[in-house]
């Protein structure tokens, strides 16, 4: 594991230790992590904590990092022993990874001493944030098509770590192979690929360059077609490769499209390769590609099997950041008492909701799929079936009324007292859970433009504190 412990801003540091001089550092504080969406954020998918687990795992501050401390001339020598002996004592609670989370709603909740609770803010914040954003943009594109999509975009990626750890985001939306094969090494998940344009332009013909590749690997032959001419000579010459292999024993994989027109080209290919006795031969299709092109290709009957998503996926292309906030909800005053604590903003949406808290969710009893969610106050009793009212916080004349239900808390224990208490589910199991949680989504609420909002509304206790707090 790698030791994450100075991955932060200074201002992190520079506040612990103004809490350790004040006197504040044991009192123990509630942070929430949280993103406030945008009309292509409505909802995200939860990614980045088994990464999260390991950072907090690790943080230890041996002697070369205090040695560096030290050399900024900012702290004293009682601080850089505290630092030394850092470990975390705290509670946890998160959305498990797959989850599909809302606007506002804690993904992560942190309670422990201010002094541990602060410094974790911006390596937290890193980890879910990328992930999260990733998995997001990766599950929108997965579930605009009924084909396999592959993850292509290492080289398009910003860093190998965003490479890397985006590819296992794609992994847990839905993707169902990548070409990055450290990925692939290091989270158990399929590779593929086939080659690249200069395979085919370092041979004296296409052909050659087709059979070179054949001979290779005979069993899983896939050609890259649109190097020159795609209907003119790449899948004609396909083909005769094509033909050569069966003649042998072995019936080819497919073929691969990365430029022009997809919807004209595939169809075209598809009739060639049909007519050819080829109707097995899949059509990968890669260039530019997002959930918005995936819908138009879809519209145009394009006959496409798989699809190889680089840079739109891997950079979240249309959405670069998700937004994630680290804020603080609640700390203990001089007394030992914990008092809640808000954010006030002229911009509405970033104030936030005050104390510790808890996201529960509403499922329909007849058809499983979710109503609302809830965001209560940790202490307040759950719904028990009875007709339950929610309301629009912003809107408090909103109301609706929910029946024949059952709700579940969304948050589960990762810490306790500074005690891992959670298993990370495996890489499969994660995304499986993400497909059973999409499929307790009503199709509205997955929109690509224009969704419907889906009701995140406040308890009745949590508004009314919030209410005091912003008049106060």
């Amino acid at each position: 594991m790698r030791n994450l412990s100075l991955l932060t801003d200074l201002y992190e540091l520079t506040m612990i230790y103004g809490y350790y001089k004040s006197g504040m550092a044991d009192r123990e504080a509630v942070f929430d992590l949280f993103f406030r969406g945008t009309e292509e954020l409505s909802y995200a998918v939860v990614a980045g904590l088994e990464q999260a687990i390991e950072y907090v795992e690790n943080i230890h501050f041996d002697e070369e990092d205090i040695a560096y401390l030290r050399g900024l001339n900012l702290f004293d020598e009682d601080f850089l022993a505290k630092l030394a002996a850092f470990r975390f004592s705290g509670d946890i609670q998160a959305m498990p990874e797959g989850s599909i989370v809302y606007p506002y709603e804690p993904i992560l909740t942190v309670r422990a001493p201010i002094f541990e609770a602060q410094l974790m803010e911006t390596t937290l914040l890193t980890i879910i944030n990328h992930q999260t954003l990733i998995a997001t943009k990766a599950s929108k594109i997965v579930n605009s098509t009924t084909a396999g999509v592959m993850e292509f975009g290492l080289r398009r990626a910003q860093g190998p770590d965003a490479g890397l750890y985006g590819a296992r985001a794609a992994m847990i939306a839905g993707a169902v192979g990548t070409s990055n094969v450290l990925a692939g090494q290091m989270f158990d998940v399929p590779v593929s690929g086939t080659h690249a344009h200069s395979w085919v332009m370092s041979f004296p013909s296409e052909l050659e360059a087709f059979r070179a590749y054949a001979e290779l690997f005979p069993s899983s032959c896939l050609l890259l077609v649109d190097t020159y001419d795609v209907l003119n000579e790449g899948v004609p010459n396909a083909i005769k490769v094509f033909d050569e292999l069966a003649a042998k024993g072995y019936r080819p994989k497919g073929i691969r499209i990365d430029s022009g027109d997809l919807a004209y080209l595939t169809k075209e290919a598809r009739r060639m390769l049909d007519e050819a006795g080829y109707p097995d031969a899949k059509i990968c299709a890669s260039g530019d590609i997002d959930e918005y092109v995936l819908q138009s290709l879809n519209a145009q009957g394009a006959c496409i099997d798989s699809y190889g998503i680089g840079t739109k996926l891997i950079t979240s292309y249309t959405v670069p950041a998700l937004g994630g906030v680290y804020k603080l909800a609640a700390i203990e005053d001089e007394n030992g008492v914990m008092v809640p604590k808000l954010k006030i903003s002229a911009t509405v949406e970033k104030i936030t909701n005050p104390g510790q808290k808890k996201v529960v969710r509403f499922f329909d009893n007849e058809t499983g799929k979710v109503i609302a969610d809830l965001i209560m106050l940790l202490d307040e009793p759950l719904p028990d079936g009875k007709p339950y009212t929610i309301f629009d916080p912003h809107a408090t004349w909103k109301t609706k009324t929910v029946v024949n239900y059952h709700c579940k808390e969304m948050l589960v224990d990762i810490y306790s007292r500074g005690r891992l208490v959670y298993t990370c589910p495996t890489l499969k199991e994660i995304a499986a859970y993400h497909q059973v949680c999409l499929g307790q989504m009503w199709e509205q609420y997955k929109r690509i433009t224009k969704p419907h909002i889906y009701k995140v509304d406040l308890s009745q206790k949590l508004y009314d504190l919030k209410m005091k707090l912003l008049h106060e």
